[in-house]
């Protein structure tokens, strides 16, 4: 199944003769369950037992896919992990095997897959990212059953602004990486039925034309399972939670020479079985102590 956000509507995406149609799940579910996306996944289980028996397909109407919101918009928690993946560990001057850096990206930050990305500054850097929500609520999280606890997965990207990331003696990961719609998100959230092996996708982004990250999610240094046992042997866990599982190597402030996003830039993202989405850059107003975005 693919659980959409469609204009601010949850949506089962279905195939159709001529391409993807939304059904409605209000609609369809004559009230069952709610129109509001956020609030079906405190009864996943059964919105997936229904949406695999009586979600009826001719129900689907076409769509607009710029009218895609983030799959999860309200999530209770947002965790996103950092050094996940050796060769991007390696570039970012972490040794290998590092344990996982955790931090949040603000909920505020969420944006739909496709969406115009204002820079706050001249120093603004991609971070693709496998992205999974939370099923239901979870505390010690055993790895047997990590996976039981997955609702679905989705695309993302840890936009990440540089300057006021590093400055100081203290890393500000959280709220560098949380300006308005720096965590786009989507087309959708897949089930894990939508997957061979949920484990191993192609993951990969490009920028205006270039690919610049390219990789499969079974070289994360920690995978999913062990993410949600970690996490929640400190905190608990909600429907709809969301874990950015970390980026692959590429990135642009580990290059030679640094390369950041600029005002006309378009950021293309990919994940095998999800799909894709695209951001567009604009210039953004001047901000004190950043370096301005330029034209």
């Amino acid at each position: 199944m693919r659980f959409a956000n469609l204009d601010g509507r949850a949506a089962v995406i279905v195939e159709g003769a001529s391409g993807d149609l939304a059904v409605d799940v209000a609609e369809a579910s004559g009230g069952r369950f709610p129109a509001d996306p956020q609030a079906v996944f405190s009864r996943w289980r059964a919105f997936c037992e229904w949406a695999a028996w009586s979600l009826d397909p001719e129900q689907g109407r076409p769509f607009a896919p710029e009218d895609l919101g983030p799959p999860v918009p309200r999530p209770a928690q947002v965790f996103a992990i950092g050094v996940n993946y050796a060769a991007h560990a390696s570039e970012a001057g972490y040794p290998p095997e590092s344990a996982p850096v955790t931090f949040t990206k603000f909920p505020s930050c969420l944006a739909g897959p496709y969406c115009e990305v204002e820079l706050p500054s001249a120093t603004v850097d991609w971070e693709v990212e496998m992205v999974v929500a939370v099923a239901r609520e979870s505390s010690g999280v055993h790895p047997v059953d990590a996976w039981d606890y997955v609702a679905g997965i989705t695309l993302g990207q840890d936009l990440s602004e540089r300057t006021s990331q590093l400055a100081g003696p203290r890393p500000q990961f959280s709220l560098a990486k949380s300006f308005p719609n720096f965590g786009p998100t989507g087309p959708w959230l897949a089930t894990l039925s939508e997957f061979d092996d949920p484990s191993d996708l192609a993951i990969s982004c490009s920028l205006s034309g270039e690919t610049v990250q390219s990789a499969r999610t079974s070289a994360m240094i920690y995978s999913v399972p062990e993410l949600l046992v970690r996490l929640s042997r400190i905190c608990r866990l909600f429907p709809g939670d969301l874990v950015f599982t970390g980026t692959p190597a590429g990135v642009g402030n580990a290059r030679s020479p640094k390369r950041f996003i600029r005002p006309g830039d378009v950021l293309v993202s990919e994940l095998e079985g999800v799909g894709g989405m695209t951001q567009r850059f604009v210039a953004g107003p001047a901000r004190d102590g950043l370096p301005p975005s330029g034209e």
